[in-house]
């Protein structure tokens, strides 16, 4: 504040016109508030929670790719009793095969703490033959950095 009224002094001592005291004015609050604004957004941080929700979402819309953004390159996801992948390219290959459409998934409950997000839910996915199969899952994230760096999957095959 006080160099703003040091900045008004000087611009007075100067005899300027009005008008370019009002101009003068209106740059220093905007700056004063383009300031506050960027302190205010670098205080933001998207939850994990929030990043996997985001993150799923390009997988409900078929975009793998932009899915595996939010991976960190030496990603491992671990499916319970059945297989583990490690790395981007083995979870790409996973999803060619498995995801023949985008799979269609409700979310349950969510949970964070510290690093991890933990979710239940249903999936349903469309296999070879054309058919649903239909599934319960718990899926226990970790994050690197607001990044995917790990899945431990309970999935359970719901029959007919």
């Amino acid at each position: 504040m006080k160099n703003m009224s040091n900045f008004l002094t000087i611009l007075l001592q100067f005899k300027m016109k009005k008008s370019l005291i009002i101009i003068a004015l209106f740059i220093v609050t905007s700056n004063v508030s383009a300031q506050t604004k960027n302190n205010h957004l670098k205080q933001i941080k998207m939850t994990n929670t929030a990043i996997l929700h985001k993150a799923n979402e390009f997988v409900k819309n078929g975009d793998n790719e932009s899915f595996l953004a939010y991976c960190t390159p030496n990603t491992k996801w671990v499916f319970v009793g059945e297989r583990i992948l490690n790395g981007k390219e083995e979870v790409r290959a996973y999803m060619k095969e498995f995801y023949l459409e985008p799979p269609v998934f409700s979310v349950e409950k969510a949970i964070e703490e510290d690093n991890f997000v933990m979710v239940t839910g249903e999936i349903r996915l469309r296999n070879k033959a054309g058919k649903y199969e239909y599934f319960d899952y718990c899926d226990i994230w970790r994050f690197e950095d607001g990044k995917i760096a790990e899945l431990k999957a309970f999935v359970i095959e719901k029959k007919p």
